[in-house]
């Protein structure tokens, strides 16, 4: 791996996409970590009240609440707490992978703090790339945030939903210059 300092350079082994991203600055930990903070932020401070309304809809509009059917033999029951945990999964992904996959490879955190994610197979960010980084952080976080701490461990300072999804972070040039246009 080169380095200059305390700066990582992405170091390419497989496609040619990844060879034309030699060289690309990676971002620091320090910045992807903020940038999920920021983005953690949002998706509390949104999911918040769109659970609020989903509540009342399911409630006071469709009128369904705990027992939906009862015979001699069956009791079928809706649970309120499993379909908001059920909710709180799909918010999850609907931010860290359609809002990645629409903006190739930005979150608010991420433009904010100028990184971006960038695909190891592709020009663009494909959808299924992007569902899959958004759900390859429930595997980052397993085992206690290990799959995060791998970023000081690989080479490319990939965490494990960079390398499930085949993607890199990078520092995001600023706009105007060469850099940008290219990716």
């Amino acid at each position: 791996m080169k380095s200059a300092g305390n700066v990582h350079f992405f170091n390419p082994h497989e496609t040619a996409r990844a060879e034309s991203l030699a060289g690309a600055p990676l971002a620091s930990f320090r910045r992807r970590f903020f940038a999920i903070a920021i983005d953690a932020f949002l998706v509390a401070a949104t999911y918040i009240p769109a659970t609020m309304f989903l509540q009342y809809f399911i409630q006071e509009r469709l009128h369904v609440h705990e027992e939906l059917y009862r015979s001699a033999n069956v009791q079928v029951k809706f649970d309120m707490h499993k379909t908001l945990e059920l909710a709180w999964t799909l918010w999850l992904v609907l931010y860290f992978g359609l809002i990645v996959w629409k903006t190739n490879g930005l979150t608010p955190g991420k433009r904010l703090l100028r990184i971006r994610i960038l695909s190891l197979t592709h020009e663009r960010l494909s959808f299924w790339q992007s569902i899959e980084r958004a759900l390859g952080y429930g595997a980052s976080a397993l085992e206690g945030g290990f799959g995060f701490i791998q970023y000081f461990f690989n080479h490319n300072r990939c965490c494990t939903h960079d390398r499930i999804a085949e993607t890199i972070v990078v520092k995001d040039p600023r706009k105007g210059t060469k850099a940008t246009e290219t990716s």
